[in-house]
């Protein structure tokens, strides 16, 4: 930049200070006293004394409006903070409190608005179409008078989309004195948020007794599930496997007693997310990677409370994040900000450069859940190969989401040539999903095509039959 251009940016800068942000701005008592000021003149006009009574009006405007800017503070001496917490679940509601902060020193009231910035994607925010462009405009406004060192006021904001957003700086006007101009300034309190998937479920999951897990009203964990490992003894009862009867406690107490096993730990499970075009489709007010994203975030919780190790792979056309296998609540937490801010890009996925990736980071045995679109399986041609290389030392499975709207489509009454014919083409779609269900099936590598409400609750319920009869 040439010392005439900094010159003319440092102009410019001073200029949308003074016109913009720190300008000063009339009172409705301002445009009221000039209305009225107006019509009298006009009136003394009449009676050939205008001249005077206008230069005489305006000069005394004039006097009372330095005034009035001269008792007002600088705007030095205000400052704001914005309290708001770190972290806080998708569509869920939470509390942001703005503080205006005035030096002591002023001794007398203001009148005051105190307007917050709020992120675009939040409920509580509202923007205009104005050519063609988005303006935004700041919907929780306070007015009030300070007449202490601190005022503020709560409201409630809610954010619509994952991801990390910031609450810039807060809009102060203040008026006093005369009352015949309001002063404004921008007070800088960046604030940061960060809004994580809903993890409701999750904390439900965590919360739960080990033995009795709970998801959307459907139990996930039988009480006793089959293993390897010693977990108790108890009353022999009917329907009891015969060659686990304990003997020695038998004989001690005088009744039939049974040992109880349960799943070995430490096993893994690798969680691996598409986030290619089809992703980003919205099903249900919500895109598929959001409903995908909650679901993997179940698997995990479950994984981690049997005491496995859970990794995580997110990938388009190229790897976005990978954790590797851990285990313990403090890992899920690690996967939640590892994960929260993903975003699907409008790329066809590389299912090969994933699974490749899989085969090269995990060399124990794993239950690989790769959770993508059906579109995406039926036109990939690496995803069979890739698969069937993963079968030999993995057990993978390949989750999909339904789509409510072929469904729909499928059962439209073909009253005219057009409806017909998508009736056909939807019955087409279906049958092609089907096939290739049955497809992978034949090369022992299962498919899952679920509705989105029983995504979480199909993948976790797989694991568990998995680890009840051993399979890792």
């Amino acid at each position: 930049m040439t010392t005439s251009s900094r010159k003319r940016s440092r102009l410019f800068r001073f200029l949308d200070r003074q016109f913009g942000d720190e300008s000063i701005v009339p009172t409705r008592r301002l445009v009221a006293i000039t209305a009225i000021g107006s019509v009298l003149i006009g009136a003394v006009y009449a009676l050939g004394y205008g001249a005077y009574s206008f230069w005489g009006f305006y000069l005394l405007l004039a006097l009372f409006s330095v005034v009035d800017l001269l008792l007002l503070p600088s705007r030095k001496r205000f400052s704001a903070e914005r309290t708001i917490p770190e972290e806080a679940d998708v569509r869920q509601s939470f509390k942001v409190r703005l503080s205006l902060l005035a030096d002591p020193a002023l001794g007398f009231s203001l009148n005051v608005e105190l307007a917050d910035d709020i992120p675009i994607s939040f409920t509580d925010y509202r923007t205009q179409r104005e050519d063609e462009q988005d303006v935004r405009i700041p919907q929780e406004v306070w007015r009030g008078r300070l007449e202490e060192s601190e005022v503020g006021f709560e409201y409630d904001a809610s954010g619509q989309e994952r991801g990390a957003y910031t609450f810039g700086s807060a809009m102060l006007r203040y008026w006093g004195g005369v009352g015949l101009w309001k002063k404004q300034t921008r007070l800088t309190c960046r604030s940061e948020v960060r809004i994580v998937p809903d993890l409701s479920r999750v904390r439900g999951i965590l919360a739960a007794a080990q033995d009795s897990l709970v998801l959307d009203g459907s139990r996930l964990a039988r009480p006793h599930l089959s293993g390897t490992d010693f977990d108790s003894i108890r009353s022999y009862a009917q329907g009891d496997d015969p060659r686990r009867v304990n003997w020695r406690a038998t004989a001690r107490s005088g009744k039939l007693m049974t040992n109880i096993l349960r799943p070995e730990k430490g096993k893994v499970v690798t969680i691996v997310l598409d986030c290619g075009r089809m992703m980003g489709v919205e099903l249900e007010h919500q895109t598929k990677l959001d409903r995908t994203l909650e679901a993997a975030l179940v698997l995990a919780a479950v994984a981690l409370k049997q005491g496995d190790y859970v990794a995580l792979l997110a990938f388009s056309d190229r790897i976005k994040t990978y954790v590797p296998p851990g285990r313990g609540l403090p890992h899920l937490r690690q996967l939640t900000l590892a994960a929260y801010d993903l975003k699907s890009d409008f790329v066809e996925p590389g299912f090969g450069l994933a699974l490749s990736h899989v085969l090269r980071q995990t060399k124990k045995r794993s239950f690989v859940v790769l959770f993508s679109d059906m579109e995406s399986y039926l036109y990939d041609q690496e995803l069979p190969v890739y698969a069937r290389r993963l079968r030999r030392s993995h057990v993978p499975l390949l989750v999909s989401l339904n789509d409510p709207l072929l469904q729909e489509w499928a059962r439209t009454e073909p009253v005219n040539q057009r409806t017909a014919y998508i009736q056909s083409l939807a019955h087409k779609f279906r049958l092609d999903r089907s096939e290739y269900v049955s497809q992978m099936a034949g090369l022992g590598i299962q498919v899952m095509d679920v509705p989105a409400d029983r995504l979480a609750l199909s993948a976790v319920n797989e694991y568990l039959d998995l680890k009840a009869r051993n399979g890792l």
